[in-house]
């Protein structure tokens, strides 16, 4: 059996290694019980070198950090088309739908080829700007104060709106998910009218890219039990999603 500092070195390399740690893992690997694993985890929380989740640690590194939409665009591109493409076969005629802010709902705007009407709200100057070139989208600009680094509007004219409509689908980008903690941005106003969306919508579908599993940003969104599809790359942490869909909640893998 190793020492408590042999197993503390074990458990970060792993953390560093995957991005994240499995209690039942780490104690079959280390030979010793669940209770044991737990007590190396939180005593590395409170050196702050991890951060425990449920059954699970990830990495202090793993807490978002507000950056401008034209620099997330640059990232992940290849799995943001592919994630669009997959969301843009789940549209139907007459659909009513939200398109929250971020760079993968953005992508998603751009491979949208319905010809049939609907019906598109958005607080995204952005995702409004590529749309109004679409002569079968009717458009709803949700409006407030402009947030910069993510070109969306925030605020309480915007969720005043949103408690009036009753649409069939939401479409909404995140910076983290965390069995935890559940979806989270980088931003508490933003985050905030993210829950408005979620209220007026039927259904709730996640577009996120892998590198947003075992993230968290600032500000919380909801849990995953709000959740109806999640829509990832197939680098997405297979522990993670199968957690998720034991939940009952549909991911597609692209």
């Amino acid at each position: 059996m190793r020492n408590i500092a042999q197993r503390h070195k074990i458990i970060l390399a792993e953390l560093e290694k995957e991005g994240y740690v499995w209690v039942h893992d780490l104690s079959e690997r280390l030979g010793v019980s669940e209770v044991t694993i737990r007590k190396d985890l939180k005593e590395l929380e409170q050196r702050r070198l991890l951060i425990r989740n449920h059954g699970s640690a990830s990495p202090v590194s793993s807490l978002t950090i507000d950056r401008h939409i034209d620099e997330k665009e640059k990232v992940q591109v290849s799995e943001k088309i592919r994630i669009a493409e997959a969301a843009n076969r789940l549209l139907e005629k007459n659909d009513r739908i939200i398109i929250a802010s971020g760079t993968t709902v953005l992508t998603f705007a751009q491979h949208i080829t319905i010809t049939d009407p609907i019906t598109v709200i958005t607080p995204s100057v952005k995702v409004t700007l590529i749309l109004s070139y679409k002569p079968n989208i009717d458009i709803i600009q949700l409006g407030g104060a402009i947030r910069k680094s993510s070109a969306s509007v925030i605020g309480p004219y915007a969720e005043t709106l949103l408690t009036e409509m009753m649409c069939s689908k939401l479409f909404i980008g995140i910076d983290g998910l965390d069995l935890d903690t559940g979806l989270t941005t980088s931003n508490i106003a933003e985050a905030h009218l993210n829950q408005y969306m979620i209220n007026a919508a039927q259904e709730v579908i996640v577009l996120a890219d892998s590198t947003k599993f075992g993230k968290r940003g600032f500000g919380k969104i909801c849990k995953l039990n709000k959740v109806h599809h999640i829509i990832t790359d197939r680098n997405a942490p297979g522990n993670i999603i199968q957690v998720i869909r034991d939940e009952g909640i549909k991911v597609t893998l692209v």
